[in-house]
């Protein structure tokens, strides 16, 4: 995804307004002044009744926004929030740039746009052919036997998880945290497992990570300054791993990468942006899905007791639909276009809502059911298709079965001890406290 942390100072150079007969259009149902954007309602509630009036009435519906607030210099976008335009958008890169302001939707009000430019060497900010270039790179570590290379060691280290996350709660009142004990350790450590991080540095790469992804949350205190410092730590630490396999070459997935002659490589700080994008992308959306599934088990019991009784193998997919971690996207219009219908202007931002098209009920029966069963599911929580579908999501979709296969077997019995806690962000749609009771 992104680094926020390379952000600060106030936005510049960035062109758009108000679209011609838009300024003040209110869809009905929606109260002046809301934005999906917004990291305050984020950290509410997910606008899902809001989502389903604006697929009703307005499915391409202009938000605006107060020009700087958001970190771009225009008056707001365009929310596009079917199924089939997500798609559509999703898949038409000559006319939707994720290059132009980046695929992040919304950064704070102090960010420079030099240092949004910067953003764009991370491969989710790039477009054809330049993205096509790094992602047949990229893709040689998630071919199906780099996965299944990763698996053995990945079911071993989520069965320690959840064993030790027991054995804790059992020295207090049967209590823990599923996020911090459970949801947030495998990503991790199919990370580095990945990219052959030694064992005696995972602990470096999980702070870094969690740093970075702090970023809108106050009561993490975590600084601009703190987060910008842990991602160039990171990308620095990961240039250096690859500089030394470019040197050494090892039978590890660093290797192909960064040493393999004649095929094409990441230079040092491709690789370092690439890691980057890894730890906020491969951690916190695939830690939130496996955190708001085990909420979504523990509110739906008889989806538990189906889960721990059949293990459907659409279960971890009717997951990712639930939770859609990514709440949203962009692109910027590189002509002016059309999305059903509505006229959209060269350089006007587009947002993709994933958790409204996720919702559709022209794509799916009764979506406000959470059924692991269900099948087909042409979910968009790992992207519309396209260039930047999820280049990792068979490596999620094996870290959620992995870890609710050993929650099932040794835990259970679980039961809610308390309400999520929401992350305060912009896009993602995150928990970052989940009680859970032992028994």
């Amino acid at each position: 995804m992104s680094c926020p942390h390379l952000d600060s100072g106030a936005s510049e150079g960035v062109s758009g307004g108000i679209p011609e007969g838009i300024s003040g259009a209110i869809s009905e149902g929606i109260s002046e002044g809301f934005d999906a954007t917004d990291p305050d309602l984020l950290q509410a509630r997910v606008p899902h009744p809001e989502f389903a009036r604006l697929r009703q009435t307005a499915p391409v519906w202009w938000c605006a926004q107060p020009p700087g607030v958001t970190g771009f210099a225009d008056e707001g976008y365009w929310a596009v929030t079917r199924h089939a335009d997500v798609k559509y958008v999703s898949t038409h890169p000559e006319l939707f740039s994720s290059n132009e302001n980046t695929a992040v939707i919304r950064f704070n009000e102090h960010i420079t746009r030099d240092q949004i430019e910067v953003q764009k060497l991370i491969m989710l900010n790039m477009d054809p052919p330049e993205h096509t270039r790094v992602r047949q790179i990229v893709q040689r570590g998630f071919t199906p036997r780099a996965i299944r290379s990763l698996e053995t060691a990945l079911r071993d280290r989520a069965r320690a998880i959840v064993a030790e996350a027991k054995a804790t709660a059992g020295y207090a009142d049967g209590t823990f945290d599923f996020v911090t004990r459970v949801a947030v350790e495998l990503p991790l450590q199919a990370i580095a497992e990945l990219i052959g991080v030694p064992q005696e540095d995972r602990a470096r790469i999980f702070d870094w990570s969690n740093k970075m992804v702090a970023y809108d949350d106050p009561e993490y205190a975590i600084t601009e300054e703190i987060g910008a410092e842990a991602a160039m730590e990171l990308i620095g630490y990961s240039m250096n791993l690859a500089a030394a396999r470019k040197e050494c070459p090892a039978k590890d997935i660093v290797s192909q990468l960064v040493a393999a002659e004649g095929q094409g490589n990441l230079s040092s700080d491709e690789f370092g942006f690439f890691v980057l994008l890894l730890a906020v992308a491969g951690n916190e959306t695939t830690r939130n899905a496996i955190s708001h599934g085990m909420h979504a088990f523990l509110t739906h019991p008889e989806q538990w007791e189906l889960y721990k009784r059949e293990r459907p193998a659409t279960a971890a997919e009717e997951i990712v639909r639930w939770a859609t971690p990514v709440v949203s996207f962009q692109r910027t219009a590189t002509q002016d276009t059309e999305i059903g219908g509505q006229k959209i202007r060269r350089g006007d931002r587009v947002g993709l809502f994933y958790s409204s098209a996720n919702n559709d009920p022209e794509v799916f029966e009764n979506p406000e059911s959470f059924d692991i069963t269900r099948d087909p599911n042409p979910h968009l929580g790992f992207g519309g298709g396209g260039p930047h579908f999820c280049l990792g999501k068979s490596l999620a979709v094996k870290e959620i079965e992995l870890i609710f296969e050993a929650l099932a077997d040794e835990l259970p019995d679980l039961t809610l001890a308390g309400d999520p806690r929401r992350l305060r962000a912009a896009w993602l749609n995150g928990i970052k406290e989940l009680k859970v009771r032992v028994g």
